[in-house]
């Protein structure tokens, strides 16, 4: 009798809404054994921390006590920055533009305006910002904001000209407008334009300067609410700043000009400076030269004061980059950026703008980049700056995630990398040093790699959601440096960026590095404490002959030699040319001939001197083929162990021995398969010569469109490139496809046809040479296809369910079945092949239609046998095909535990003393738990698989399957890992619809389905990666990564995690006023604003003009609310504790002179007795 098994019934309810068959097969009993620890409660998906540089930033503000920068964005963003580590995120629901930012200084507030005309309170009290209070405008648009220091009213300029005062507690407005036609003179017929400017007397907080885009300023006073003085300029206003006496101030304008004003001559100014333009000797007006954006005017005590300025170069100037001004007494400085200028602020001692300002650094805020410069060493040298701000030094195009690192790693990386900073910064402390650091528990090591586009590859260490630089490789010094434009690489291509990293694999117990490059390179990299100058570099040359049949007519293909039979490889210490058997009668440097037996790129001939950190040992180069380029990896695996690379792309895959320096494996996709090809490609179908170039484009699986940065529209290209050489006549059309359209050996009875088609093909050929210029468009339009994707897929699911594929001719099922490329591998010592009693080496191999075959190896066991014997790869077929091309794979043991591959120990290549230590091939595996099977009995293994469209567990070494979800239907997955929580392992997937899943192991029962993030940029398809202990990242913007965490327990102690924005800190005591300023009033003068614009005195404003919104932080602005009130309650009871004090104080001080008056009151009144009854003479 059967045993009944809860467990199954209720797995099986679970999965029946996910089209999931959970039950194992018949026989496979030690399924049931599997303990599955973990549960859906085990999982919550949230977002933790950004990293990166704030995209397209906007606008800028610091807190002077507080010592925190804030950040707005054009797309709502806000990123707050204090001291190293100390970085938050908070987004704006509208998603507009921040055009200005008011900090209320030392207060734990945040003032934001948008470019809606909505104005937002942020507190900052709390880990996670949340707007208390918003206002929206509805009839005025927003130009300026000003928060006087100390001050509960913020004053708001609006393009018509008109100000508005906000009382930031209550985010209400005052009845109090200062309109525009009554600050401008009654005769100006003109509209003086929007608000550029508003700003306080430093002396007299009751007079507020108005600039008007126009050139006019207004002193207005607020109390008699008229205009005292209007100073008028022909040229146009762009900023304004006082001197901290009150008595000057001075205008930036748009003919390259300062303006410096004494307020009590409006008449003209009393001094005009061109800081950049050219005087004539005739005394004539200098030349005007290019808008000053901003100017700041800062006095110190001790000497001159210093005024900083943006713009103003002179037009003759062209070409020059973004220059920032600091003019100090007779010097004028002047800085060159490498990106244009958004906005800098002046940093200074103190925050009372009536005292001397004392500045001592300048916050420069650049479209890609954030510099502080030191204003009190000589030179003004520069901050190095501790934010991982340089992520997008250059286009980041690939990303790994490594969580649970070995310990050891992050000092090592570190060590190495130490060594590369640059050198003749400040020697001070970073002045933006506010916050403090959060107190979470997890402490384990993470690792961030990230690949760019100059060939550069960066370490990142990421342990406790920070984020800080560690090292950095740069892969392009393996190459020959371009001297002129005619050295340059061509690669057919991409022109632009040919060093870019495409794939990388990592194995951080060996610290063995493996890249792949868009110019189709390998580059395998060892790690060494010790630097090395390397004579020749190690070069290995591979011929991978492009699929004649996805191309040529079933005719001509019958006649080339099957790629595996001409692997094709040479071993040289340096490049040799390797002999062409397939095509021997090309020549690689004839001009009128097609290239072939020719890298993209060229190795350097000259000795490379290798620091500290990783060196290269071997470069792997694939070669063009009879005029083709060689098409781009597609995947690459690495194992230390074994010694062996292993890569694919389109054309098939390469085994590479890196310890002996030679080449295994070279074979097609087609013969991975053999006899038992289950696609039929052969015969292929004639029709597809005479479809026309403007044909719909077929339908890819996500792999083949998404298999790299570049290739797509390189992809694009070779179709059309192939369907050209496909137009000819019918008839001759085996004759005419026989050769690569540029090989020129084609039939001369159409030659005048052929000359078109070769014209038009070498104008395609420039426009591929011009591909990375139009990168950012052809992502575009590939995302907004990404989004029809899932309704095409589902069409076409619905045919190919039957894995049988029919000999249609259709053109979208042959080019569906042509384009199969090797799409993941995954290196395991499992048992391979069917009735296999012992585990032994193994490669695995996934395609782009589904399949997963096996390929057994045999290392030799010992160190000696492995140097002078290399292994041996053999064919083991087809174990199972899935819908969808194979993603990722994994094993797992008979205890469902990952079954990680076997490494080699790190050990220093460049010390003898340490190789002759170490058994290099020492491998190490997780023990796996015994197993429930008999003795005797074979060990049970698992594999796991996930498509694009499902996931599949199959049982080894009977190789059935045991477990099989349907993950999607109307979508497909983008990216998928086996990834180890903290109680079990499981899968975790990312779809093209934005969900994020996971999957129980090995039964894969449904545990997360969040519908996190849609596809709108494939840059996030690019570079989504999931890593252990519930961890994930993608790069959500070109200068910004996201980190996020789909582990409950991580959730529950990211409020520990995060950092404090906000510390209590004493604000600093005002400037002495003096005493003689005190007794002649000669002070600052202060306003009582509540007077002048409360309620009480200056009425309701009009509803219609702005609408206040509730913030949407609930409880939590409510706490942050309740946080200020009890910090306000503390600083009163403080208060009242110190005037207690001094009541005291005064009180023991009247009781003194009360007990003093006592005692000469007796003393006087035993006097006047002594002497009361005696006369004048008896004295």
């Amino acid at each position: 009798m059967k045993k009944f098994n809860i467990r199954k019934v209720l797995d099986g309810l679970t999965n029946v809404s996910s089209s999931s068959s959970a039950s194992p097969q018949p026989g496979n009993r030690e399924n049931d054994t599997i303990q599955e620890n973990l549960q859906s409660e085990h999982f919550q998906l949230c977002k933790t921390v950004r990293h990166g540089f704030p995209y397209q930033p906007s606008a800028m503000a610091f807190d002077a006590v507080q010592k925190i920068l804030a950040i707005g964005t054009q797309s709502g963003a806000l990123r707050l920055f204090g001291r190293a580590g100390v970085e938050c995120y908070c987004q704006h629901e509208s998603g507009s533009a921040v055009i200005a930012l008011q900090f209320l200084i030392n207060e734990g507030a945040l003032v934001s305006a948008l470019a809606d005309d909505s104005i937002h309170l942020w507190n900052l009290r709390q880990k996670l910002p949340a707007v208390l209070h918003s206002l929206k405008f509805n009839r005025e648009r927003i130009t300026f904001l000003h928060l006087p220091f100390q001050s509960k009213w913020l004053y708001v300029g609006t393009e018509r000209g008109n100000i508005h005062m906000v009382n930031v507690e209550s985010f209400t407005l005052s009845g109090y407008v200062i309109m525009w036609n009554k600050a401008i003179e009654l005769s100006s017929k003109t509209h003086p334009g929007p608000v550029v400017h508003i700003s306080d007397n430093p002396m007299d907080e009751g007079k507020l300067l108005i600039g008007f885009e126009c050139g006019i300023v207004v002193l207005w006073d607020l109390r008699t609410k008229k205009a005292d003085y209007r100073y008028t300029y022909d040229e146009a206003i762009h900023s304004v700043a006082w001197h901290h006496e009150g008595k000057q101030f001075i205008c930036s304008h748009s003919d390259g000009t300062l303006t410096i004003w004494n307020i009590r001559v409006p008449a003209k100014p009393a001094q005009i400076i061109t800081p950049h333009g050219k005087h004539p000797k005739d005394g004539k007006k200098p030349e005007p030269c290019k808008p000053i954006l901003k100017v700041e005017y800062k006095t110190t005590r001790a000497g001159d004061p210093f005024m900083v300025l943006s713009g103003g170069l002179s037009y003759d100037t062209v070409g020059r980059r973004a220059c920032l001004t600091v003019m100090h007494g007779k010097s004028t400085a002047v800085l060159e950026m490498d990106y244009p200028i958004v906005d800098f602020l002046t940093l200074c001692e103190t925050p009372y703008p009536n005292d001397f300002q004392e500045p001592y650094a300048v916050v420069i805020l650049l479209e890609k980049d954030l510099v502080v410069i030191d204003l009190a060493q000589i030179g003004y040298p520069i901050f190095e700056n501790p934010y991982p701000l340089t992520l997008h030094e250059s286009p980041v195009t690939c990303c790994e995630y490594f969580a649970d690192c070995p310990a050891e790693l992050i000092p090592a990386l570190y060590s190495v990398g130490s060594r590369q900073k640059r050198q003749g910064y400040s020697k001070k402390e970073w002045p933006i040093s506010g916050g403090n650091w959060g107190q979470g528990t997890q402490s384990y090591p993470e690792i961030i790699i990230t690949g760019h586009a100059d060939g550069s590859i960066k370490f990142w260490d990421a342990s406790a959601i920070m984020l800080q630089v560690l090292y950095k490789l740069k892969t392009a010094k393996v190459f020959e440096k371009a001297r002129n434009k005619e050295d340059k690489p061509s690669t057919d291509i991409v022109d632009e960026d040919p060093f870019a990293i495409q794939i990388l694999t990592w194995c951080p117990e060996s610290r063995m590095l493996c890249v792949a490059g868009v110019s189709a390179h390998v580059i395998i990299y060892r790690f060494s404490k010790q630097e090395v100058t390397t004579e020749v570099v190690q070069l290995l040359e591979v011929r991978m002959p492009y699929e004649l049949n996805d191309v040529d007519s079933p005719e001509a293909a019958g006649e080339q030699t099957p790629a595996v039979s001409t692997p094709g490889a040479t071993s040289s210490p340096q490049s040799a040319l390797p002999p062409a058997q397939t095509h021997p009668s090309t020549s690689s440097n004839s001009s009128d001939g097609p290239r072939d037996n020719v890298p993209c790129l060229k190795v350097r001939c000259s000795p490379l001197k290798q620091s500290p950190g990783y060196q290269v040992d071997l470069v792997v180069q694939l070669l063009w083929v009879s005029g083709e380029p060689p098409q781009q990896i597609t995947s690459l695996a690495l194992n230390s162990a074994y010694g062996l690379v292993v890569f694919g792309n389109f054309n098939g895959l390469a085994v590479v021995d890196y310890f002996q320096k030679t080449l295994l494996m070279n074979v097609g996709v087609q013969e991975l398969y053999g006899l038992a090809d289950p696609f039929q490609r052969q015969p292929r179908s004639p029709r597809k010569a005479r479809q026309p170039s403007g044909d719909a484009p077929p339908v890819k699986s996500c792999m083949s469109s998404l298999s790299s940065f570049y290739s797509e529209s390189v992809k694009k290209l070779r179709i059309s490139y192939f369907r050209v050489c496909d137009v000819n006549d019918g008839s001759n059309a085996s004759e005419d496809r026989c050769k690569s359209p540029t090989s020129g050996s084609c039939s001369p009875c159409n030659s005048d046809e052929e000359t078109k088609h070769q014209k038009f093909i070498d104008k395609m050929k420039q426009k591929s040479r011009r591909f990375s210029k139009t990168v950012a468009n052809d992502l575009a339009k590939m995302s907004r296809k990404l989004v029809t994707v899932p309704d095409q897929k589902h069409e076409t699911d619905a045919k190919d369910s039957s894995f049988s594929r029919s000999r249609s001719s259709s053109v979208t099922s042959l080019e569906r079945e042509s384009r199969e490329i090797i799409s993941s591998f995954h290196f395991s010592e499992t048992l391979s092949r069917k009735g296999e009693a012992m585990p032994g080496p193994s490669l695995w191999v996934g395609t782009s239609q589904g399949s997963m075959l096996v390929l057994p190896l045999t290392v030799p066991a010992s160190s000696e046998l492995r140097m002078q014997q290399a292994p041996a790869v053999s064919f083991g077929g087809v174990v199972t095909r899935l819908k969808g091309g194979i993603l990722s794979m994994a094993t797992l043991d008979s205890a469902g535990a990952p079954l990680h591959p076997p490494y080699e120990l790190w050990y220093d290549p460049n010390l003898p003393d340490e190789r002759e230590e170490k058994d290099r091939w020492k491998r190490r595996r997780p023990a796996s738990p015994p197993s429930g099977s008999q003795e005797g009995a074979p060990d049970t293994h698992y594999v796991v698989l996930c498509s694009e469209k499902q996931a599949e567990v199959i049982v080894l070494p009977a190789q059935t399957s045991a477990f099989k979800h349907n993950i999607t239907e109307a979508s497909f997955v983008l990216r998928a890992d086996v990834v180890q929580m903290n109680t079990g392992c499981c899968i975790a997937c990312f779809c093209a619809n934005g969900h994020i899943m996971a999957l129980s192991l090995p039964s894969l029962r449904p545990l997360l389905d969040v519908n996190y993030l849609p596809l709108t940029d494939m840059r996030i398809a690019r570079t989504f990666c999931f890593s252990n202990l519930g961890q994930a990242l993608y790069l959500t913007s070109p200068t910004e990564i996201q980190r996020l965490t789909y582990s409950q327990e991580t959730c529950d102690n990211l409020q520990e995690m995060l950092c404090e924005l906000f510390t209590p800190v004493e604000t600093p005591e005002a400037p002495n006023r003096g005493f003689f300023k005190g007794l002649f009033g000669g002070g600052a003068q202060s306003l009582d604003r509540e007077d002048l614009f409360g309620e009480t005195a200056a009425g309701k404003a009009s509803r219609s003009l702005a609408q206040h919104i509730p913030g949407p932080g609930g409880m939590e602005g409510m706490k942050g609310a309740a946080s200020g009130i009890v910090g306000d309650l503390a600083r009163t009871r403080m208060a009242l504790d110190e005037r207690g004090q001094k009541l005291g104080e005064l009180d023991e001080r009247t009781a003194a002179m009360m007990a003093s008056a006592d005692s000469f009151s007796k003393h006087a009144h035993d006097m006047m007795l002594k002497y009361k009854d005696k006369k004048w003479y008896q004295l």
